[in-house]
């Protein structure tokens, strides 16, 4: 019996390796043919093809790429013989017709084209199990309008199937945005589980700019559709659009909206709240976090809406931002709650009121009531800030590894390593700033990450060289004395890093990438200050160094941005923002120049 037993164990793995040896070399036969395809050898692909086809006759992918393969080196008629073949087995397989209409397309028999493509349409009223397949294979073959068709045709002969999407996205293909956005509508008319997909797909068009064409065709569809058939979730895309094109007050109007129809969470309003204020629109912020206040049934929920509205006071320089804080903590207490806001007060003292010793009083009290290590480490990354502005590196440098140690691969144990590196920066250590930016320029958060770059190129350019001083060094002084708010001691830093021969034996050289960073970084401080016309100077500097410099349409959106905000110029103004939109169209800043432009020169809406 044991025998018996044996035997059968030993051919079904016999069996199985078998069967494993043929699917691998099937594999293998693929991608040698994929290979030869892609490099335009069709003979050799479409033998490898052929006898993948052979074995495999049900497999559309080896028929489509045999075929593109024999029509690419002009065998129609082998082609035509095996589609006819297999048309004869079976006519059901209605999208060979398409596979027909295009071999005789290629040899320029139009009528016989054209009527295979309608005899694959006229199988739809039958049958609309390949309605998907017909419409992509005459997308795959440019036949845009028939693929419109086919994917319509179906849909009104299948109530269950929905090909808005990929009309949609045909529509796109053709430039016909108004059809596009019209589809993808539908879409989620249809079914809303595609809300996120149409926003992404969506978003390939639509700018932050509210005049441009596409948003406006965007918007229109769109009220048009909530007007004939009013739907929540025509309020959360217009909230969406609105965001997009940085009309926060209109976007929170919609959600608004929402919350009257009975929603009840607020975490849209937070979201909203936030992105309002990365992008300095302090107003629309602080209607959405009073909105939470107002509304909000859970106390941890106002904190947090209150934590923002400091940031606000702080951003906006609020006169009254010290009694806010001390308001706020009669009503919610010093406690694990409030350890966020405690944090953020204590930065206020430090960087806005130079009260350091006050500030980290403050957080050594916090920290002995803090609960979370998470809580413990946000308050040290604070106390380091804290010892950095006073000088006291390696106390500070302590704190921070603290973190690193606590909190290995979380974003908070990368934001320490960071400062670790700055203040590596700051005191000379060079290569240790390296070694660790080394580390976060593969950072899973952007923002880490591309200050990790900036800083490691910064440092990697500008190092000295077999002890022959750059002026990087003095450099990451006069970055320290600003992070200490010594504003004036980093501008006669700088300054002396110009003129003093002491220090550089020619001083910094226009051409140098050094000499850009401390024009650039001179220019942030004399704004900073209120010296526009002597910022202005030393962006016009970088400019006259090289004018396709990486930092050239900075600079420009900068001087532009001065002579509207600050110096009233709007002459002055306008030429720069026109250098913008017209020399470097592809700048991050050529939306925010063109309303601008357009504001200074007195267009309409």
């Amino acid at each position: 019996m044991m025998k018996i037993v044996l035997l059968v164990l030993l051919s079904l793995s016999s069996l199985t390796i078998a069967q494993n040896t043929s699917t691998q070399r099937i594999q293998n036969d693929y991608l040698l043919a994929e290979n030869y395809y892609r490099e335009g050898a069709y003979e050799k692909a479409s033998q490898l093809f052929n006898k993948l086809y052979e074995s495999s006759t049900f497999n559309t992918q080896y028929l489509g790429r045999l075929i593109s393969c024999y029509q690419e080196t002009s065998k129609f008629l082998i082609v035509e013989k095996i589609l006819l073949k297999r048309l004869e087995k079976n006519k059901s397989q209605a999208y060979l017709y398409v596979y027909l209409g295009y071999n005789y397309e290629r040899q320029l028999q139009l009528k016989k084209a054209n009527d295979n493509y309608l005899l694959a349409l006229s199988s739809l009223e039958k049958k609309t199990v390949y309605g998907g397949v017909i419409g992509q294979l005459f997308r795959e073959y440019n036949l845009l309008d028939r693929a419109i068709l086919a994917y319509k045709k179906t849909m009104a002969l299948n109530e269950n199937r929905n090909y808005n999407l990929q009309i949609a996205q045909i529509y796109g293909e053709k430039g016909n945005f108004g059809k596009m956005f019209e589809a993808y509508i539908n879409l989620i008319d249809k079914n809303e589980k595609y809300l996120s997909t149409v926003q992404r797909y969506s978003s390939q068009y639509i700018t932050e700019d509210p005049e441009n064409e596409t948003n406006i065709l965007f918007k229109k569809t769109l009220l048009r559709k909530s007007t004939s058939q009013p739907k929540a979730v025509w309020n959360i895309l217009l909230s969406w659009f609105f965001t997009q094109q940085k009309e926060y007050t209109k976007a929170l109007i919609q959600e608004k909206a929402l919350f009257s129809r009975g929603a009840n969470d607020l975490a849209a309003f937070l979201r909203l709240g936030k992105i309002a204020f990365e992008n300095g629109s302090f107003k629309a912020s602080e209607q959405c976090f009073n909105f939470i206040i107002k509304t909000a049934l859970v106390e941890n929920e106002r904190i947090l809406a209150n934590f923002y509205l400091m940031k606000i006071a702080i951003a906006t320089e609020n006169p009254e931002t010290a009694a806010l804080f001390q308001n706020l903590f009669k009503i919610f207490g010093k406690n694990t709650a409030t350890i966020q806001l405690q944090v953020l007060y204590a930065d206020y003292l430090t960087f806005q009121e130079n009260k350091p010793s006050l500030a980290y009083t403050i957080l050594k009290e916090a920290l002995s009531s803090a609960n979370s290590k998470f809580d413990k480490a946000r308050i040290k990354l604070k106390l380091g800030d804290i010892l950095v502005f006073t000088g006291k590196f390696n106390k500070a440098l302590l704190y921070f590894s603290q973190i690193q140690t606590q909190l290995k691969g979380h974003e908070l144990a990368q934001e320490a390593r960071f400062k670790v590196a700055q203040t590596s920066y700051f005191k000379g250590d060079f290569d240790w700033a390296k070694a660790q930016l080394k580390v976060l320029k593969g950072s899973a958060t952007q923002l880490i990450a591309n200050d990790a770059v900036a800083l490691y190129l910064k440092i990697s350019d500008n190092e000295p060289v077999d002890s022959i001083p750059s002026g990087l060094k003095q450099l990451a002084h006069a970055e320290l004395l600003a992070f200490q708010n010594k504003n004036d001691a980093a501008l006669t830093a700088l300054n002396n890093l110009f003129l003093k021969k002491d220090i550089l034996p020619n001083g910094l050289i226009p051409g140098e990438v050094l000499y850009d960073d401390a024009l650039f970084f001179q220019a942030k401080l004399l704004l900073e200050e209120g010296k526009y016309k002597k910022a202005i100077a030393s962006l016009l500097k970088i400019i006259a160094a090289d004018n396709q410099g990486f930092l050239t349409d900075t600079v420009y959106f900068m001087i532009a941005e001065t002579y509207y905000t600050e110096l009233k110029d709007t002459t002055k103004a306008q030429k720069y923002y026109q250098k913008i939109i017209f020399e470097y169209p592809g700048s991050i800043y050529v939306v925010d120049a063109r309303k601008k432009y357009r504001a200074v020169r007195g267009d309409k809406r």
